[in-house]
């Protein structure tokens, strides 16, 4: 059981070293800084839940069952943690806002406090690692203390509930933040589980039987570490996947304008793109390489032959091709056509065209795309003006 607990605590605290630069630099992301302070706190549930820890803490303060309080007030933290992330995730006035933070913080901190002062009361003499609640569930002041983490943490997970439930059929059909919401419902449906066998055990011991005491030391374990990882993932899923698909969605972009940038480098007047190392961004190279592309066709844009581009887009559209492919062939074999043939460098370069060709990004990743076929494309090359020819002419 230790082991499987503590093997949750690192599988959270991989998740948490993901999040910890958004929780170091928390100003430019107060929710990501939160995300990552739950995870934290989720990290140390399962640790100080694990009997070997619990079995330490207890020998390591010299009171018995000390890490009791500790356990449920970390859980208790946890769970008002979950239920204030929600709520600022699902967004609203910043009065709103205020005025739940400051009932959670209240409400959840004082039930920390009363948890410590039932222990205090408390005759807890005889240590138990492992069957705590049903052991001392009928014992004065432990039984308030048990009961009460308990019902706490049931609230705090019917609230939450009805908030994700309430909020899941808004965000269908928003990809990462929908599966979220869906994995978190999930995982609080687990934790409704595992309060519902923790409270029918004491249930059992209030009337005078022992023959559920399994649900509590063999059932809700189990649990309880299915609910973590679900309630974990629905927090960082929805920031990993949305990382991954910009991530993705820049790199095809990146290469995507690699066949333009190639046939563009050799533009007099466009500025040469800056060696921004091998450990350089995506972000950063991707922002390097739109800006070369976007300056190196203002350049061309007076030597694009709209003449040439209207009989080739006829060429393509005569083949049966769509019209949207017709155009982005016709535009990259008007570009290669143009940097073909370039005047000399310190050249008058002619008046600018009447309609201008390529002026969006979008329109130049297509073509960009197109200039993969041009080198196996005869019907661009019939069009292409001979060298002693003017491109303009």
């Amino acid at each position: 059981m230790s082991a499987s607990f503590l093997l949750i605590g690192v599988a959270l605290f991989i998740g948490l070293c993901y999040k910890l630069p958004a929780f170091v630099s928390g100003n430019r992301n107060p929710l990501a800084r939160q995300v990552a302070g739950l995870l934290l706190a989720a990290c140390a549930v399962f640790f100080f839940a694990a009997p070997s820890t619990i079995a330490a803490v207890n020998d390591y303060t010299g009171i018995p069952n000390f890490a009791a309080p500790l356990v449920y007030s970390l859980l208790t933290g946890f769970s008002a943690s979950c239920l204030l992330l929600i709520a600022k995730w699902r967004g609203g006035t910043p009065e709103s806002l205020r005025r739940t933070t400051w009932w959670v913080y209240g409400s959840y901190g004082a039930l920390v406090a009363v948890l410590w002062a039932c222990f205090a009361l408390s005759d807890h003499s005889v240590e138990r690692v492992r069957d705590l609640d049903t052991y001392y569930a009928t014992t004065p002041w432990m039984r308030e203390m048990i009961l009460l983490y308990l019902l706490g943490h049931t609230v705090a997970v019917l609230i939450t509930c009805s908030l994700l439930w309430s909020w899941e059929s808004r965000v269908r059909g928003t990809g990462w933040l929908h599966i979220g919401v869906l994995t978190l419902s999930v995982g609080y449906v687990a934790n409704l589980a595992y309060d519902g066998t923790k409270l029918a055990a004491v249930f059992g011991r209030w009337s005078g039987t022992t023959a559920l005491d399994g649900l509590s030391t063999q059932a809700a374990p189990p649990i309880a570490a299915l609910a973590g990882i679900l309630v974990a993932l629905g927090f960082i899923v929805p920031h990993v996947g949305e990382r991954m698909s910009q991530r993705t969605a820049a790199r095809r972009e990146f290469r995507a304008l690699a066949p333009l940038a190639t046939t563009l480098r050799t533009v007099p007047s466009a500025s040469a793109p800056v060696d921004l190392g091998r450990f350089a961004s995506l972000e950063l190279r991707l922002t390097q390489r739109r800006t070369f592309v976007r300056d190196a066709v203002r350049v061309l844009q007076p030597y694009l032959d709209a003449e040439h581009h209207d009989r080739v887009e006829r060429t393509y559209l005569e083949q049966g091709k769509k019209p949207a492919r017709a155009k982005a062939l016709a535009d990259a074999s008007t570009v290669a056509v143009a940097v073909a043939h370039l005047p000399a460098a310190g050249s008058q370069p002619p008046e600018p065209p009447t309609r201008p060709l390529l002026e969006g990004l979008g329109d130049l990743i297509s073509v960009s795309r197109a200039m993969r076929k041009l080198p196996q494309d005869h019907a661009v090359r019939w069009e292409a003006p001979r060298p002693e020819e003017s491109v303009t002419s």
